[in-house]
């Protein structure tokens, strides 16, 4: 069986740390993408979350923008907030239909309880929906800081077990991280990761610039680690929480520290300042090191 291609600049070998990036965006970002589109390259991947409050219909309309604006979207099915088959495959018809969809990115889910039938992200994907919609490629989570339900061994285990089943299933598995604020902490975990044998290629979380009040109150609703020795080596002291922060260090640390044994790598931006100015700080740091 020959597993589809992740994505066409995955072929080559990135020439800086952060080409071939993805970006996480809302429904209501869409204007922002328009207005910094032409500073993204083609084909960027964008992932459009699933969030609650946001009906299917804002999501679809995200997801044909992405791909009128050039850009290759990658829709989120939460499965917790899903609440039927129908629902479920009614919006991935769409996406596929309306947006060309051809990546999508499963999750298990917030909620404790689910709303629908699908308990966990291995649910939807075992219905066997994605294959055939024509979807190539799914995106599972990765939890280099660990996960506020699961062991570490149970991490692993459910994450080598999702990779096994959609390859099984003919698709491709990319794994996406949740972001961190430790290098040293990413980097040992993909070293874990490969040495468990998974070497399905990784997209590594890094928050974009926004305020430090804002980071921090991020990290606390997502379980990131962000001690003060932490956030000193990404470049700003939690005793002082006025100004903003950029992931100038870490993404140097990480362009540093990365090796062939660390696999296929790739960074994914989540934009909690704002998605113009994560875009143009990745302009921004390309041209400081010579990449744009």
């Amino acid at each position: 069986m020959t597993i589809p291609v992740i994505h066409p600049n995955w072929a080559r070998d990135p020439v800086g740390i952060t080409e071939g990036y993805s970006l996480e965006i809302t429904a209501k970002d869409v204007a922002a993408l328009d207005e910094a589109a032409t500073i993204v390259a083609p084909e960027t991947p964008v992932s459009v979350t699933f969030l609650p409050g946001e009906d299917a219909n804002a999501r679809v309309a995200a997801a044909v923008a992405v791909r009128r604006l050039g850009m290759e979207p990658m829709p989120h099915f939460s499965a917790r907030r899903i609440t039927s088959a129908d629902d479920f495959e009614g919006y991935l018809r769409r996406v596929v239909q309306e947006a060309g969809v051809r990546r999508c990115f499963v999750v298990a889910g917030d909620p404790a309880e689910p709303v629908g039938p699908y308990g966990d992200s291995m649910a939807m994907i075992a219905t066997g929906a994605f294959e055939r919609s024509g979807v190539q490629v799914i995106g599972i989570g990765g939890h280099p800081e660990g996960h506020p339900h699961m062991t570490t061994e149970q991490c692993w285990a459910v994450l080598e077990a999702k990779a096994a089943e959609i390859e099984r299933r003919g698709m491709a598995p990319l794994i996406v991280t949740q972001f961190a604020f430790d290098a040293d902490a990413l980097l040992d975990w993909l070293a874990e990761l490969r040495r468990r044998g998974i070497d399905a290629p990784v997209r590594i979380g890094v928050p974009g610039p926004a305020g430090i009040k804002r980071l921090l109150s991020f990290a606390a609703r997502c379980g990131v680690g962000a001690s003060a020795s932490v956030m000193r080596k990404y470049g700003l002291s939690i005793t002082n929480l006025l100004g903003s922060a950029g992931p100038d260090a870490l993404v140097d640390a990480l362009a540093a520290g990365l090796t062939p044994a660390h696999g296929r790598v790739r960074l994914h931006f989540y934009p909690f300042g704002g998605l113009v100015k994560t875009i143009q700080w990745i302009d921004d740091y390309n041209r400081r090191h010579g990449a744009a």
